[in-house]
Parts: C-alpha cells; structure tokens; sequence
C-alpha cells in the first residue's frame, strides 16, 4: 500500500484550517482515500496539496482562484504538449523532404 497522511496529522504538521483541506477536496483539486471514516492524502498527492496551501496562505488566492489558476496551468501543459506533438510532426515533414 502506498504512504498517506490523515487529514488530522495533515493539519496539524502544516498548520492549515481542516475547513481549507475539505475545500480542496469537495472543489475537487485533491483526491483523497477513505478508510473507516478517516480521510487520507496520499504522500505521492503531497506537492499539488503544499503548492495550494501556499498559494492559499502565502498569496493569500481563494479557492476559486486556486481553481482558476489549476484549471488554467492544467491547460498550459496540455498546450506544451500538443506543441511537442506538432514540433515532432513538423520535424519529420521537413527531414523527409530533405531526404
């Protein structure tokens, strides 16, 4: 089984409101496991929980603008990706007209 964290040692080892770690889970942005009542983050979830808390509490962004910035940074990488496609395309039209 992977490593996880409980919500409750989750709040307490970073010092965040319980309320603002259910918020990101029910506005979807963390995906959490339940085991007898108990939520768990798993530890590979770890970087996107830190990078919305401290946007969150050093930026002081809401959740809707945690939602705006994930949805708009999920799509940047899909663009960077599509480019790579279309970058690789490219490069083997070009080498085989040159061939």
């Amino acid at each position: 089984m992977s490593e996880r964290i409980s919500r409750e040692e989750l709040v307490k080892v970073y010092n965040i409101e319980i309320t603002f770690f259910d918020e990101l889970v029910d506005s979807g942005l963390l995906s959490i496991q339940t085991e007898n009542e108990i939520r768990y983050l798993m530890y590979e979830d770890l970087p996107v929980f830190e990078k919305f808390a401290n946007w969150h509490y050093d930026l002081e962004i809401n959740l809707p603008g945690l939602e705006v910035i994930h949805d708009m940074l999920q799509k940047m990488d899909e663009l960077k990706q599509k480019n790579r496609e279309l970058m690789n395309k490219l490069s083997a039209i070009n080498k085989h007209k040159e061939g």
